[in-house]
């Protein structure tokens, strides 16, 4: 059953960052020798990890419209649902680019200054494919790049088989992990190109883990340097994001998944319960948690929880993130459960409440989150899928500084001077220069200043 604990039990490490094992060092290395070897990097590494290692990384445009086009014929409710979630994606990413404004103003006569938002030329996209290949992750990385203007959009993703390969694989007890089928042509998830197609990927890449991140950052004879990388990953991608961050730019570090649940009197119980176990079903370490006031709903919750459990087909990952991260605490107050959401910053904050001012109240003193989902019919698995949301959002307390995947990822917000040389403005701004140039011991600086005013 779920940890029940009350408020004043709840110590510190709850509210740490989360870190689930050193990977810097095997990081290190792969992003060295993928910067160094390219793509005969790249092959090593693919030979180790994966359970393909294809003649070529690049997956042809053909392959990525096949895939959609099946995906259309054999699974029209997938596809339909897909094009709906990009659609959704793409108006929200576009009403969060028309918040950043172009302008320029008159500050004091004479001096102009402006701003301009100017979306990058490249942009990576990486998009994991192990026990669950991520379709919705090429909706909310590709999307915003889409809406922002970036000219190319590249997408790295774990290789496959090629059905054309499979039975000569097959044959030879190969593609599988640790016996690569090598030599192949490149594929990848049939779901996550359908995606890429669907979502206006420029370029596809059968190639994963951190090597991908690495081919991206530094460019190989195959694959293209980008300016800004986004995606989740595993602790391999993670790191290397991390480590990358500075060459290239990057969306956030990812860690376990969360949702933190305020829940009052009025909140059903088993829709708390599922809300709950859709997040513990992502990983073994991802972290559900639940706050309220009322004891009776606490315990309907957890026996909830256990009833549903039974039910799921993820339950041998479930029940180990519910057992070993899951808590439900009691507060003396819905505001104590607010303090206590703001103070752990996490990923997704649903407010399982009736609509009233009570809710208005505990809205507005919640501050620190990734993703707000107001009332008991905004189920978290609606922005992970299809609202219009972004569902790349902040863990293990960045919630406190960052929000989550956007357009704004992808533009670059640059400054400019016009002056009309002569005029009041100008002179001030010389006089000012100069003198500040003095006192910093910038002579040049004084002097390029002082010039202006002749």
């Amino acid at each position: 059953m779920i940890q029940m604990v009350k408020s004043s039990d709840v110590d510190e490490a709850f509210f740490a960052g989360r870190d689930f094992g050193d990977s810097i060092d095997t990081v290190r290395d792969v992003l060295k020798n993928v910067r160094e070897g390219k793509d005969k990097a790249l092959h090593h590494y693919t030979a180790q990890f994966d359970v393909s290692d294809p003649s070529s990384f690049e997956i042809p445009m053909s392959e990525l419209k096949a895939a959609a086009d099946k995906m259309q014929k054999e699974n029209p409710d997938l596809y339909k649902s897909l094009c709906y979630s990009h659609d959704l994606a793409l108006k929200f990413a576009l009403k969060q680019k028309e918040s950043f404004d172009n302008f320029e103003v008159e500050l004091e006569p004479g001096l102009f200054t402006g701003q301009k938002n100017i979306p990058v030329d490249k942009a990576g996209v990486y998009v994991p494919a192990g026990r669950f290949p991520l379709v919705s992750t090429v909706v909310m990385t590709v999307t915003p790049a889409v809406a922002a203007g970036v000219k190319e959009i590249i997408l790295c993703t774990p290789p496959r088989v090629h059905p054309s390969d499979k039975e000569s694989a097959g044959k030879a007890g190969l593609g599988i992990p640790k016996k690569p089928f090598a030599g192949g042509k490149p594929y990848a998830d049939e779901n996550i190109m359908a995606a890429a197609y669907i979502c206006g990927v420029t370029k596809a890449y059968a190639v994963g883990g951190s090597q991908a991140i690495a081919a991206m950052t530094f460019g190989t004879e195959s694959i293209p340097k980008v300016d800004v990388i986004v995606g989740p990953g595993n602790k391999f991608v993670a790191e290397a994001k991390k480590l990358v961050y500075g060459t290239v730019g990057i969306d956030m570090i990812a860690g376990p998944t969360e949702v933190f649940i305020i829940a009052d009197s009025s909140a059903d119980p088993e829709w708390v319960a599922a809300d709950l176990l859709a997040q513990a079903e992502h990983d073994v370490v991802a972290q559900p948690v639940m706050a309220t006031n009322d004891e009776n709903l606490a315990r309907r919750v957890a026996e909830e929880i256990d009833r549903q459990l039974e039910l799921l087909p993820t339950k041998a990952v479930a029940s180990q993130s519910i057992q070993n991260f899951g808590k439900i605490i009691i507060t003396e107050s819905l505001e104590e459960a607010a303090e206590i959401a703001n103070k752990k910053a996490p990923e997704h904050l649903e407010l399982a409440m009736e609509e009233g001012p009570e809710r208005d109240r505990i809205e507005n003193m919640v501050h620190n989150y990734g993703s707000l989902f107001i009332g008991h019919g905004a189920a978290e698995v609606f922005g992970d899928y299809a609202a219009g949301l972004n569902h790349t959002l902040p863990t293990s307390g960045s919630a406190r500084f960052t929000g989550g995947l956007s357009v704004r990822v992808f533009l670059k917000t640059v400054t400019t001077l016009r002056v009309k040389p002569g005029s009041e403005g100008v002179n001030a701004s010389a006089i000012a220069a100069g003198h500040l140039g003095d006192a910093e011991g910038l002579a040049a600086h004084a002097h390029a200043a002082r010039l202006r005013l002749r």
